[in-house]
Protein backbone atom coordinates (compact mmCIF):
# COMPACT_ATOMS: atom_id res chain seq x y z
CA UNK A 1 0.00 0.00 0.00
CA UNK A 2 1.33 3.17 -0.93
CA UNK A 3 1.66 6.04 1.46
CA UNK A 4 -1.44 8.48 -0.69
CA UNK A 5 -3.58 4.88 -0.55
CA UNK A 6 -2.62 4.81 3.11
CA UNK A 7 -3.71 8.52 3.90
CA UNK A 8 -6.73 8.03 2.41
CA UNK A 9 -8.24 5.07 3.81
CA UNK A 10 -7.40 6.84 7.26
CA UNK A 11 -9.42 9.80 6.14
CA UNK A 12 -12.32 7.58 5.19
CA UNK A 13 -12.14 5.71 8.61
CA UNK A 14 -11.91 8.97 10.52
CA UNK A 15 -14.22 9.93 8.12
CA UNK A 16 -17.23 7.39 9.00
CA UNK A 17 -16.20 7.54 12.86
CA UNK A 18 -17.17 11.37 12.84
CA UNK A 19 -20.44 10.23 11.11
CA UNK A 20 -20.05 11.60 7.49
CA UNK A 21 -21.67 9.70 5.06
CA UNK A 22 -19.40 10.45 1.84
CA UNK A 23 -15.73 11.62 1.96
CA UNK A 24 -13.99 12.33 -1.74
CA UNK A 25 -10.65 13.57 -2.77
CA UNK A 26 -10.49 16.13 -5.62
CA UNK A 27 -7.42 17.55 -7.51
CA UNK A 28 -7.46 20.98 -7.00
CA UNK A 29 -5.71 22.41 -10.45
CA UNK A 30 -8.98 21.68 -12.74
CA UNK A 31 -11.11 24.26 -10.37
CA UNK A 32 -8.38 26.56 -9.05
CA UNK A 33 -9.79 29.02 -11.07
CA UNK A 34 -13.14 29.07 -9.19
CA UNK A 35 -12.17 30.24 -5.78
CA UNK A 36 -12.48 33.45 -4.21
CA UNK A 37 -9.40 35.68 -4.45
CA UNK A 38 -8.87 35.01 -0.48
CA UNK A 39 -8.01 31.55 -1.44
CA UNK A 40 -4.80 32.56 -3.15
CA UNK A 41 -2.15 32.70 -0.74
CA UNK A 42 -3.42 30.19 1.60
CA UNK A 43 -3.83 28.06 -1.11
CA UNK A 44 -0.60 28.29 -2.47
CA UNK A 45 1.20 24.89 -2.96
CA UNK A 46 -1.36 22.71 -1.59
CA UNK A 47 -2.94 20.01 -4.29
CA UNK A 48 -6.00 18.15 -3.07
CA UNK A 49 -9.51 19.05 -1.41
CA UNK A 50 -10.74 16.69 0.70
CA UNK A 51 -14.59 16.74 0.49
CA UNK A 52 -17.02 15.19 3.09
CA UNK A 53 -20.72 14.98 3.21
CA UNK A 54 -23.52 14.19 5.82
CA UNK A 55 -26.79 13.29 4.78
CA UNK A 56 -29.74 15.39 6.05
CA UNK A 57 -32.65 13.91 8.16
CA UNK A 58 -35.34 12.72 6.02
CA UNK A 59 -38.40 13.82 8.30
CA UNK A 60 -37.03 17.40 8.47
CA UNK A 61 -36.43 17.72 4.53
CA UNK A 62 -39.78 15.47 3.54
CA UNK A 63 -41.83 18.04 6.72
CA UNK A 64 -41.10 21.39 4.04
CA UNK A 65 -43.65 22.41 1.61
CA UNK A 66 -43.41 25.72 -0.09
CA UNK A 67 -41.04 27.33 2.53
CA UNK A 68 -37.93 27.07 5.49
CA UNK A 69 -39.54 25.26 8.78
CA UNK A 70 -38.38 25.74 11.65
CA UNK A 71 -36.96 22.14 12.12
CA UNK A 72 -35.20 22.75 8.80
CA UNK A 73 -33.40 26.11 10.11
CA UNK A 74 -32.29 24.11 12.85
CA UNK A 75 -31.23 21.21 10.97
CA UNK A 76 -29.16 23.12 9.09
CA UNK A 77 -27.37 25.05 11.34
CA UNK A 78 -26.40 21.44 13.35
CA UNK A 79 -25.54 20.07 10.26
CA UNK A 80 -23.07 22.64 9.37
CA UNK A 81 -21.40 22.85 12.81
CA UNK A 82 -20.72 19.02 12.68
CA UNK A 83 -19.06 19.41 8.94
CA UNK A 84 -16.71 22.28 10.53
CA UNK A 85 -15.98 19.79 13.62
CA UNK A 86 -14.90 16.99 11.19
CA UNK A 87 -13.20 19.32 9.00
CA UNK A 88 -11.11 20.57 11.94
CA UNK A 89 -10.49 16.97 12.60
CA UNK A 90 -9.17 16.12 9.13
CA UNK A 91 -6.95 18.71 10.06
CA UNK A 92 -5.54 17.70 12.73
CA UNK A 93 -5.15 14.86 11.61
CA UNK A 94 -2.79 15.99 8.58
CA UNK A 95 -0.84 18.19 10.79
CA UNK A 96 0.06 15.49 12.84
CA UNK A 97 1.17 13.68 9.59
CA UNK A 98 3.51 16.63 9.08
CA UNK A 99 1.65 18.03 6.34
CA UNK A 100 -0.69 21.67 5.81
CA UNK A 101 -4.52 21.79 6.10
CA UNK A 102 -6.92 24.28 5.39
CA UNK A 103 -10.23 23.86 6.55
CA UNK A 104 -12.92 25.88 4.45
CA UNK A 105 -16.10 26.17 6.25
CA UNK A 106 -19.05 24.37 5.41
CA UNK A 107 -21.09 27.76 5.29
CA UNK A 108 -20.12 30.68 5.18
CA UNK A 109 -20.38 34.12 2.35
CA UNK A 110 -17.52 35.77 1.61
CA UNK A 111 -18.60 37.82 -1.18
CA UNK A 112 -21.92 39.42 -0.30
CA UNK A 113 -22.96 40.69 -3.30
CA UNK A 114 -22.90 37.35 -5.56
CA UNK A 115 -23.15 35.46 -2.73
CA UNK A 116 -20.40 33.19 -2.83
CA UNK A 117 -18.15 31.62 -0.38
CA UNK A 118 -14.52 30.97 -0.14
CA UNK A 119 -14.79 28.10 -2.56
CA UNK A 120 -17.76 25.89 -4.55
CA UNK A 121 -17.64 23.00 -2.18
CA UNK A 122 -20.15 21.44 -4.86
CA UNK A 123 -17.24 22.04 -7.74
CA UNK A 124 -14.86 19.90 -5.77
CA UNK A 125 -17.45 17.30 -4.79
CA UNK A 126 -17.64 16.45 -8.60
CA UNK A 127 -14.28 17.12 -9.59
CA UNK A 128 -13.32 14.19 -6.64
CA UNK A 129 -16.30 12.15 -8.34
CA UNK A 130 -19.53 12.27 -6.02
CA UNK A 131 -21.65 12.97 -7.83
CA UNK A 132 -22.92 15.92 -10.75
CA UNK A 133 -25.06 18.93 -10.36
CA UNK A 134 -28.64 19.01 -11.05
CA UNK A 135 -30.91 21.18 -13.04
CA UNK A 136 -31.53 23.07 -9.92
CA UNK A 137 -27.77 23.90 -9.11
CA UNK A 138 -27.83 21.25 -6.45
CA UNK A 139 -24.98 18.92 -5.95
CA UNK A 140 -26.84 15.29 -6.44
CA UNK A 141 -24.98 12.29 -5.18
CA UNK A 142 -26.57 8.96 -6.79
CA UNK A 143 -27.68 7.31 -3.18
CA UNK A 144 -28.13 10.49 -1.61
CA UNK A 145 -29.49 12.75 -4.25
CA UNK A 146 -29.56 16.31 -3.16
CA UNK A 147 -29.77 15.89 0.66
CA UNK A 148 -26.32 16.08 1.43
CA UNK A 149 -24.53 19.04 3.08
CA UNK A 150 -20.34 19.42 2.15
CA UNK A 151 -17.30 21.06 4.04
CA UNK A 152 -13.87 20.74 2.37
CA UNK A 153 -10.24 21.01 3.77
CA UNK A 154 -7.49 21.94 1.37
CA UNK A 155 -4.41 19.95 1.67
CA UNK A 156 -0.53 19.20 0.44
CA UNK A 157 -1.02 15.38 2.22
CA UNK A 158 -0.35 12.75 -0.95
CA UNK A 159 -3.74 11.46 -1.29
CA UNK A 160 -5.57 9.37 -4.21
CA UNK A 161 -7.90 11.46 -6.13
CA UNK A 162 -11.14 10.54 -7.75
CA UNK A 163 -12.44 11.59 -11.17
CA UNK A 164 -15.88 13.32 -12.40
CA UNK A 165 -18.81 10.87 -13.03
CA UNK A 166 -21.33 11.85 -15.86
CA UNK A 167 -24.19 12.12 -14.23
CA UNK A 168 -28.06 13.75 -15.27
CA UNK A 169 -31.41 14.94 -14.68
CA UNK A 170 -32.90 13.11 -17.49
CA UNK A 171 -36.37 13.45 -17.52
CA UNK A 172 -37.05 14.38 -14.15
CA UNK A 173 -38.49 18.21 -13.67
CA UNK A 174 -39.78 18.26 -9.86
CA UNK A 175 -37.95 21.25 -8.70
CA UNK A 176 -38.90 23.10 -11.49
CA UNK A 177 -42.71 22.65 -11.02
CA UNK A 178 -41.92 22.90 -7.02
CA UNK A 179 -39.36 26.02 -6.90
CA UNK A 180 -41.29 28.96 -5.38
CA UNK A 181 -38.88 31.21 -6.82
CA UNK A 182 -39.68 30.26 -10.17
CA UNK A 183 -35.74 30.04 -10.50
CA UNK A 184 -34.98 26.70 -12.32
CA UNK A 185 -36.69 26.03 -15.70
CA UNK A 186 -35.48 23.83 -18.68
CA UNK A 187 -33.62 26.73 -19.50
CA UNK A 188 -31.65 26.38 -16.65
CA UNK A 189 -30.87 27.86 -13.42
CA UNK A 190 -31.58 31.77 -12.42
CA UNK A 191 -29.82 32.64 -8.72
CA UNK A 192 -31.06 36.20 -8.34
CA UNK A 193 -34.35 34.94 -8.52
CA UNK A 194 -33.16 32.35 -6.19
CA UNK A 195 -31.28 34.79 -3.91
CA UNK A 196 -34.35 36.76 -4.19
CA UNK A 197 -36.48 33.91 -2.59
CA UNK A 198 -34.37 33.22 0.20
CA UNK A 199 -33.79 36.84 1.50
CA UNK A 200 -37.37 37.03 1.41
CA UNK A 201 -37.77 33.53 3.24
CA UNK A 202 -34.78 35.20 5.82
CA UNK A 203 -36.66 37.94 7.02
CA UNK A 204 -39.55 35.34 8.43
CA UNK A 205 -39.77 35.48 12.40
CA UNK A 206 -37.37 33.20 13.51
CA UNK A 207 -35.82 32.10 9.83
CA UNK A 208 -32.72 34.77 10.00
CA UNK A 209 -31.36 32.26 7.49
CA UNK A 210 -30.81 32.51 3.75
CA UNK A 211 -32.49 29.17 3.30
CA UNK A 212 -35.24 26.83 1.35
CA UNK A 213 -35.11 23.29 1.22
CA UNK A 214 -37.45 22.90 -1.35
CA UNK A 215 -35.56 21.81 -3.98
CA UNK A 216 -33.90 19.37 -1.65
CA UNK A 217 -36.96 17.84 -1.24
CA UNK A 218 -38.41 17.58 -4.43
CA UNK A 219 -35.22 15.94 -6.05
CA UNK A 220 -36.04 12.46 -6.95
CA UNK A 221 -31.38 12.31 -8.55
Amino acid sequence: MTGAQKYTKELNDLSASLGMSVLGVAELEPVRQTFHPQLEGPAKGLKYGIVAGIRLSDPVIDDIVDQPTFLYKYHYQTANDALDRAATAFGFYIQQKGFKALPIPASQTVDWENHLGHLSHKALAVQAGLGWIGRSALFIHPVHRARLRLVSVLTDLPLEPGSPVKGECGACKCCITACPAGAITEQGYDKPKCIAKLKEFSRRPGINQYICGVCIRTCQG
